[in-house]
C-alpha cells in the first residue's frame, strides 16, 4: 500500500511555499532536523535530495521511526509472524468473507502467492506481504530506501542510531486495528495495486521536488474516508514521538530524525504539533 510505504500528506497552514523534504528546529544549543522519508526507492533512482545530505552531515545521531538494525534483525521476522498469524484457529477466508477473499485470491495468484498457505495470516499482515511483493516486482529495492541508505552511512561513520519506538510498537499499530478496519485496509491495498507504478512515480517526483501541494492531492483522499487508520498509523504515534523530539532539542548535539513524511506535514503532524508547542520549524534548502 503506497500510503504505508510512501507515507506523505497534507501540509495545511504551516507553509504552502516550502519546497523541501527536510525541516530544521533550533534548540538552545543544537538543531534537530526532521526529514520526510520515502521508505522504498528504485536502485537506479535512489539519490536523496540535497537537503538530506546537509542534515546528515551536521547531525551526530540518526533517529528513525524504528532502529533500522532492529528491523533487519532475525527477531523481526519472528515478531511479525507471531503478531500476524491467527492464534485461535481462525482463517482469513472466515474473517473477511467470500467476496473479499475472491478479490484477494486473484491478486495473490497474479503475484505468484499460494493462497491456501496464506489462510493463517490476519488481513493487515497479508496486506503488507502483497504490497512488498508488488513493489519488488516493480523494481523497488528495499536496500535503496531512505532509512537503509542513511543507516549504512551511520554505521560507517560511527553515528549513533536509535528509534522513536520499538518494532513491536510499530507492528501493534496495525495488529491492533479492529477486524473491520483490517479488512478495509486489505481492501484498500488490493484496490491500489494495479496503479502502484504510476502513482508511486508521481509521489516520488513530488517528494524529490518538495511539492507539498501535489503530495497532498495524491495521497490525502484515502485517509479522509478512513480516519481510524490515520489515527493508528499517524496521529497517535506523532503524539508519542513529540516529547522525545523536545528532549533532543535540550541536548548540545544535532539530530537527524527521519520519519514517513505524513508524520511531518499531515493533520496532527509533527510540524503542526511542534508549532503548537512554540517551536519554529523551518524548511532546509
Amino acid at each position: 500500500m503506497r500510503r504505508w510505504l510512501l507515507i506523505v500528506g497534507l501540509l495545511g497552514s504551516l507553509s504552502a511555499q516550502a519546497q523541501s523534504p527536510v525541516w530544521a528546529i533550533k534548540g538552545a544549543h543544537n538543531t534537530v532536523y526532521l526529514a520526510g522519508s520515502v521508505h522504498l526507492l528504485k536502485a537506479g533512482d535512489s539519490t536523496l535530495p540535497a537537503a538530506f545530505e546537509r542534515a546528515y552531515t551536521a547531525a551526530k545521531a540518526l533517529v528513525m521511526e524504528v532502529d533500522i538494525d532492529d528491523v533487519n534483525s532475525p527477531e523481526a521476522q519472528s515478531l511479525l509472524l507471531e503478531k500476524g498469524m491467527y492464534a485461535d484457529g481462525a482463517t482469513l477466508r472466515d474473517s473477511i468473507g467470500e467476496a473479499r477473499y475472491a478479490r484477494v485470491a486473484t491478486e495473490a495468484a497474479r503475484l505468484g502467492l499460494p493462497m491456501e498457505q496464506l489462510q493463517i495470516f490476519e488481513p493487515w499482515a497479508l496486506a503488507l506481504a502483497l504490497t512488498q511483493l508488488q513493489y519488488l516486482q516493480l523494481g523497488f529495492d528495499p536496500e535503496s530506501g531512505v532509512e537503509e541508505q542513511l543507516g549504512r552511512r551511520a554505521h560507517t561513520d560511527n553515528k549513533k542510531i536509535q528509534g522513536l519506538e520499538t518494532l513491536e510498537q510499530q507492528i501493534n499499530s496495525l495488529a491492533g486495528l479492529s477486524k473491520d478496519d483490517q479488512a478495509r485496509f486489505l481492501d484498500l491495498t488490493v484496490t491500489e495495486m494495479h496503479d502502484a507504478e504510476r502513482e508511486t512515480a508521481e509521489v516520488v517526483g513530488a517528494w524529490r521536488s518538495g511539492n507539498i501541494k501535489k503530495l497532498a492531492a495524491l495521497l490525502s483522499e484515502d485517509y479522509d474516508s478512513f480516519p481510524s487508520l490515520y489515527r493508528a498509523l499517524v496521529s497517535d504515534r506523532n503524539r508519542r514521538w513529540l516529547p522525545q523530539i523536545e528532549r533532543f532539542l535540550k541536548d548540545d548535539q544535532d539530530y537527524l530524525v527521519v520519519v514517513g513524511a505524513l508524520h511531518l506535514v499531515g493533520p496532527g503532524g509533527l510540524l503542526e504539533l511542534a508549532k503548537a508547542q512554540g517551536l519554529e520549524p523551518r524548511p532546509l534548502q
